[in-house]
């Protein structure tokens, strides 16, 4: 199999001929084609067969009622007493009600709920459990917005409880693999599904992770995936795909993701990506305290912006948005 990256540019001095990828604000006139076991070379956009392409230009559809046509943040609502960044800051309903009204007051797109912490090494949550610490919370929310909120949960029952709540968007870490019954379940809620890539389980993602290439590896994964979502009856552009940094990868894998994230594109839907204040940044950049990460984690997602990652999950909604402000002002665009 031969894969095509686009190689994105958001210089705001764009060549005649150039293309828009998935119509959004990057754009680009090579791609990287890439064989397993082969060499790769760099090759004009125009020598990309025709039906790739298609997907890699195609503007991405509308989800929850948010147009793809400009970057999106999630801002991260844990109400859990174990999360790796914030465990325990938001067990109180009302506590959690009002983080999330501030996170959509300094200009969070979706709120993205979870109930459960998917950190290494945590432990699984009742569905009972879960479903308390949650729809409550989504009920709340949805009484005094109309914004997007997101489920983020592996179990079907925890999502139709979500749903009926008024959640609008469904965020699955396992991508199907911990309940197969979450592909009907997103089918018949017509709302839009992210489906994430993490080798392993919480308990032992971190223990050994290893791939052939893990670029490809994922890739594939994820296009599995959609295919089994479309099976289940969820067309392509109401799927969200996400590499799932830090879930089952090292660090150099982390790096490898996030170098060649524009490959995802090929796979025609919009893309996740989840990296605030996770242990790589900690890593790289000596701070081992999560809540010293957040220099390091707008400076990711900055690189994702310029790779044209549509929707980005962070911590931190206030400071990403004005650097996603700023980006935008140097690209010449118009606030």
């Amino acid at each position: 199999m031969t894969y095509y990256r686009p190689i994105p540019q958001t210089d705001p001095h764009r060549p005649e001929g150039a293309l828009p990828l998935a119509g959004g604000w990057c754009w680009f006139t090579q791609v990287e084609r890439i064989e397993r076991d082969g060499p790769r070379a760099l090759i004009a956009a125009r020598d990309v067969p025709g039906d790739v392409l298609e997907r890699l230009t195609a503007p991405r559809a509308p989800l929850a009622g948010l147009a793809m046509d400009h970057p999106r943040l999630m801002g991260i609502l844990n109400v859990t007493p174990d999360s790796f960044s914030d465990g325990g800051l938001f067990m109180d309903p009302e506590a959690a009600l009002a983080q999330a009204r501030a996170m959509q007051a300094v200009g969070a797109d979706i709120i993205d709920v979870g109930g459960e912490s998917t950190r290494p090494g945590a432990l699984e949550v009742g569905v009972e459990d879960e479903i308390g610490r949650t729809a409550p919370v989504i009920a709340a929310i949805r009484a005094g917005s109309d914004g997007a909120i997101s489920i983020d949960t592996r179990k079907s029952m925890v999502a139709r409880s979500a749903i009926g709540a008024g959640a609008s968007m469904l965020n699955d870490v396992s991508a199907f693999s911990y309940d197969g019954r979450m592909a009907q379940v997103a089918a018949d809620s017509g709302l839009p599904i992210c489906l994430m890539h993490a080798q392993g389980t919480p308990q032992d993602m971190q223990d050994d992770p290893t791939y052939d290439d893990v670029l490809l590896d994922i890739y594939d994964f994820l296009a599995d995936r959609i295919a089994m979502a479309e099976r289940a009856g969820i067309p392509r552009d109401r799927i969200v795909v996400d590499p799932g940094i830090g879930f089952g990868k090292t660090l150099d894998h982390n790096l490898t993701l996030l170098r060649n994230l524009s490959l995802f594109h090929g796979l025609g839907c919009a893309i996740l990506l989840g990296v605030s204040r996770k242990r790589f940044i900690g890593t790289l950049a000596d701070a081992p305290e999560a809540r010293d990460r957040m220099p390091g984690s707008i400076a990711v997602a900055l690189h994702g912006l310029a790779q044209g990652i549509q929707i980005t999950r962070v911590h931190d909604t206030a400071e990403t948005r004005q650097a996603f402000q700023l980006a935008a002002a140097l690209r010449g665009e118009q606030p």
